[in-house]
């Protein structure tokens, strides 16, 4: 389904490259298939297209549909993996103005990804005069950002709609046994989904985490599914032929060459949010015991009026995996204008897509020119199937890319330190002589 080309990697590397990766490939791909590697608690989504629980799936569409017909908006609580795949399938598969530009069904807006007072009062606003509902996704409920948001509207709801109206407004997607937020949820009797023990958040978007926004979006999530699915069945081959094989094969021969960054590179607006699902992906997955490249996103062709003279001719660290969508959503033509003033007749009739597809091809040669390596990904549309195909291939990817590493892909030690340093700070039970050290620090 998807089409990876590296013919523009090859000349960065000595000859044999490849060759020289496939043993470490072969055990990696050992090591998810068979979950005898480190983190194998948590690869319940190598599976997870084909054996999904088919019985939450379709009590997930039935509370899109019930969400979509008595609410005007939804507020998804959740930070990391609890929001960022969501966003970034329902941007990508309508627009980044998806409030502005839907036709039907509920805005949908994401809070407690933050701690702005000023970003949360915004969505307050946004909602407090129209019907709404909350999908509250924590696996433990304690997190600060999300536990934060949901005590506010919480309340919200419960003042509009009373305690028992608020009830039936508020979908809990969260651990399936214990936890903070399971026995709110259990002892009000909100509608629960469950965020699956062997699938870790930044990989948890084709779970209840991220179908549920994503269908109340209107979006056909057995048809992310079903590419998920088709994307599954390919990859579980092993062999050199495998695209999954090839694109940690490259990161990873670059990244020995001396390589520091991996840019994504989109060519659709929409495409925003992808990225930053994906920096989340490989970089708690990488980033750990000093290594990993470091992932950044760049949204073509906007930003080689500000990042595109660095990319060309700054420090040459860099690799560039461009994401390509073979078939837009809608096509435009080009006018012709008599008086020519802006000198573009030469494009006169010709579409948007021809001019952008002659922008990314001579991107990409400028760039390979100025030193850096390019894997280009084409993906067939961007529509439900081809997405879903998508997020699998950089999830398998990524696993196999940590296992060439020689770190745990699936653990993420270091998030801890700034939540310790800020339970402390804020004056949390049993972090007293921490917080006694850390104001020392600071000179409080």
């Amino acid at each position: 389904m998807l089409n990876l080309d590296l013919s523009n990697v090859s000349p960065f590397l000595p000859a044999g490259w490849r060759a020289g990766e496939e043993k470490g490939l072969k055990q990696a791909h050992e090591y998810v298939m068979n979950g005898t590697g480190a983190g194998s608690d948590y690869l319940g989504w190598v599976r997870l297209p084909a054996d999904y629980d088919k019985a939450e799936f379709a009590r997930i569409r039935k509370a899109a549909e019930k969400i979509r017909s008595d609410s005007k908006a939804l507020v998804v609580i959740g930070i990391g993996g609890s929001y960022l795949g969501a966003r970034a399938v329902i941007e990508t598969l309508t627009s980044n103005n998806y409030n502005l530009a839907r036709k039907d069904g509920p805005a949908i807006y994401f809070a407690g990804n933050g701690l702005s007072a000023d970003a949360m009062n915004e969505v307050i606003d946004l909602v407090k005069d129209v019907d709404f509902s909350v999908n509250v996704i924590s696996k433990s409920g304690t997190t600060t950002e999300p536990a934060v948001a949901f005590r506010i509207f919480k309340a919200l709801l419960e003042e509009k709609y009373g305690k028992e109206g608020a009830r039936s407004r508020i979908y809990a997607t969260t651990d399936a046994k214990r936890g903070a937020l399971k026995g709110l949820a259990d002892q009000e009797g909100y509608e629960e989904f469950v965020v699956p023990d062997a699938v870790g958040g930044r990989y948890s978007v084709l779970t209840a985490v991220g179908l549920l926004p994503i269908a109340a979006a209107g979006i056909d999530i057995q048809a992310l599914m079903d590419g998920a699915r088709e994307e599954m069945e390919l990859l579980s081959k092993p062999g050199m032929d495998n695209p999954a094989w090839q694109y940690a094969a490259a990161r990873h021969a670059l990244y020995e060459s001396g390589k520091k960054v991996e840019i994504l590179a989109g060519y659709e607006p929409s495409f925003r949010f992808f990225g930053e699902w994906w920096k989340q992906l490989f970089g708690e997955s990488e980033g750990k015991d000093g290594k990993g490249l470091f992932p950044a996103s760049v949204e073509f062709t906007a930003d080689l009026h500000s990042m595109g003279q660095f990319i060309q001719q700054g420090e040459r660290v860099m690799i560039e995996t461009v994401v390509r969508f073979d078939k837009a959503h809608s096509s435009l033509n080009i006018p012709n204008d008599p008086e020519n003033v802006d000198g573009l007749n030469f494009l006169s009739g010709k579409s948007m897509a021809f001019v952008a597809e002659q922008a990314l091809r001579g991107v990409i040669l400028a760039h390979v020119d100025g030193g850096v390596p390019n894997l280009l990904l084409t993906v067939p549309a961007r529509d439900a199937r081809s997405l879903g195909a998508l997020i699998y291939f950089f999830e398998f990817a990524c696993g196999i890319s940590g296992y060439l590493l020689g770190v745990n892909p699936f653990d993420q030690p270091g998030v801890e330190a700034y939540k310790n340093n800020m339970y402390a700070l804020l004056g949390k039970p049993g972090y007293e002589a921490q917080k006694v050290e850390l104001e020392k620090r600071l000179g409080c």
